[in-house]
């Protein structure tokens, strides 16, 4: 971490673009996408400029299943290339970023032998069908089929099935099945995180490589584009040669404020719940159940920070700054688990968390949301009155958002006549740097940094999962080396809470909570937790009593009655 504070570095770049506002490229939007993109590109030795009118993965990229996926459902429609890079790029996630990315064994229940023959063939060659059970012979086919695909640079074992009395013994409380079959993919525990890391890798890896969130896009006129900070009301011109507009279910948004009137993006609704259920976590053992529903939808379930996560649904959608999961999708998702497990007695009161976000799925005239193309693509416009190329970034999923800013990446290198120096592919993220893969190694590093920062080894351990190799370096920034818990949530300390709003971007209480650290999502958010963090927040950003009690009635204002 850098001696300079988040606040201090936010006046510097203002200042610099307000003497100098020529910028090789301004990228609009700070989700997966954008992020990966701005790191990409500060690799390549690009002045860049990053903006996001809220904070780092604060829209859509912060509302995902959480799942770093080939994409298994996308065989039935025929998209190999897809799932191919799906599943390369989930192999190198999990070298990349193992403090964040971790294997998920998974299971399908399957209910038929022969069952849903007829509607997969149809949905392969493009007809419409619903597919409502996968029998033993789909699911196998298309298990094998998705080993294959997944075989470049693999860490997990492949595919298995187990019959009804395995199926049992494993999974007592899972409904009667025929069969299972169990493979394996991938979670994020920390999306927004992973998000933030890419952002502060960018800056790292170059000096005139600038992050600015709570910015937004306020105009444009003959190829010069207003920024207004939402903090200050402060605005700055930036001259950019290549515009990437990476702002998600926002992009069409985002081209009409700068005078394009497009219509790339065609959303859809995915929402989400956290439950702390004991009995729901032990009837998982470990394993996410990946299950087709009744009316033909996807619906999944994985243990997540000791609760269970569920999701989602797939609803047609484009108001992204209202999005909400609707109490019919909270009693939806209850109920398709309960399908699997008959015997738990799931119920609103459970839930800790839930979430919504629209994907920024491409335009596209379909009945069934599902079966619009998760794959991405880049729409190519130019900023009105100018030469000057809007690359708007359509689609796209978690899991390839790498490969989605390698392709962005060399469009851009192509406009300013520059060559790439670096690959991304082998590239570590944040945390994951150095990480101590090995358990010998694992130990080694907690023992180390115990001793050295004079803290508890099991204390160290969480900071090592919570923050990878980084924990070292926050440990460090301490302004003492007092780690004295929180009194609302001991798993927390006063310094390290201190470290992440003085380093790392926080402009307010939802940042720290619902972002920079996992206490909302993990279900650990509470009015208590709220007024603890929002008084060290209130004196790190010299906040005064009236803001403070903004940003805590902000806060308790999402907490999650069942």
């Amino acid at each position: 971490m850098t001696t300079q504070t988040s606040q201090e570095r936010r006046a510097c770049a203002l200042q610099r673009f307000e003497a100098d506002p020529n910028v090789p490229v301004l990228i609009i939007g700070g989700g997966i996408n954008g992020a990966g993109t701005f790191r990409d590109l500060a690799l390549q030795g690009v002045d860049c400029l990053i903006v996001d009118k809220g904070d780092w993965c604060s829209g859509t990229s912060a509302a995902p299943s959480r799942l770093i996926h080939g994409g298994l459902k996308y065989l039935e429609t025929g998209e190999f290339r897809l799932v191919a890079e799906s599943a390369r790029e989930r192999n190198l996630l999990l070298r990349n970023a193992p403090h964040l990315v971790k294997p998920l064994p998974t299971v399908v229940p399957i209910h038929s032998v022969f069952g849903g023959i007829g509607p997969s063939v149809a949905r392969f060659f493009g007809r419409k069908a619903k597919l409502a059970d996968r029998g033993l012979l789909i699911v196998e086919l298309g298990m094998a089929l998705y080993d294959w695909l997944g075989r470049r640079r693999r860490s997990m074992p492949r595919h298995r099935v187990s019959l009804r009395d395995a199926t049992r013994r494993r999974f007592p409380a899972m409904a009667p099945t025929l069969a299972t079959a169990t493979y394996y993919d991938a979670r994020v525990t920390q999306a927004e995180r992973l998000c933030y890391e890419l952002v502060a890798d960018g800056e790292a890896a170059h000096p005139r490589a600038q992050a600015l969130n709570h910015m937004a896009v306020t105009g444009a006129a003959d190829g010069r584009v207003t920024l207004t900070d939402r903090l200050t009301g402060r605005s700055v011109t930036v001259v950019p040669k290549v515009v990437v507009n990476a702002a998600g279910p926002w992009i069409d948004r985002v081209n009409g404020s700068v005078g394009l009137n497009k219509r790339y993006i065609g959303g859809t609704k995915g929402s989400h719940l956290v439950v702390d259920d004991p009995d729901l976590v032990r009837a998982l053992d470990g394993h996410m159940i990946y299950f087709g529903s009744a009316d033909g939808r996807i619906c999944l379930v994985y243990p997540f920070f000791g609760r269970a996560l569920i999701g989602s649904t797939d609803i047609k959608a484009d108001e992204p700054d209202t999005v909400t999961c609707t109490g019919a999708e909270t009693d939806y998702m209850l109920a398709m688990v309960g399908e699997v497990f008959p015997g738990l007695a799931l119920s609103r009161d459970k839930i800790v968390y839930r979430y919504a976000g629209i994907r920024p799925l491409p335009a596209a005239d379909v009945d069934d949301p599902g079966e619009i193309s998760r794959d991405h693509s880049v729409g190519r416009d130019r900023l009105p009155g100018s030469a000057v190329p809007v690359l708007s970034l359509v689609g796209g999923k978690w899991t390839t958002f790498r490969a989605f800013a390698a392709q962005v990446t060399d469009e851009v290198l192509a406009e300013l006549g520059l060559a790439r120096r670096i690959s991304t592919e082998a590239e570590p993220i944040g945390g994951g740097r150095d990480f101590p893969l090995a358990p010998a190694d694992r130990i080694a590093w907690i023992e180390r940094v115990a001793r050295q920062q004079a803290i508890d080894p099991v204390r160290a351990d969480v900071l090592l999962d919570r923050y990878g190799s980084t924990a070292e370096d926050m440990l460090a920034s301490r302004t003492s080396r007092s780690d004295a818990p929180l009194a609302s949530l001991p798993d927390y300390s006063l310094a390290e809470v201190r470290a992440v709003i003085r380093h790392e971007q926080v402009v307010d209480l939802e940042d720290l909570l619902f972002r920079r650290l996992p206490i909302a999502v993990s279900g650990c958010l509470t009015e208590a937790v709220v007024s603890e963090v929002a008084e060290i927040a209130a004196e790190a950003l010299a906040w005064s009593e009236a803001e403070r009690d903004r940003q805590i009635g902000r806060c308790t204002g999402r907490l999650v009655p069942g």
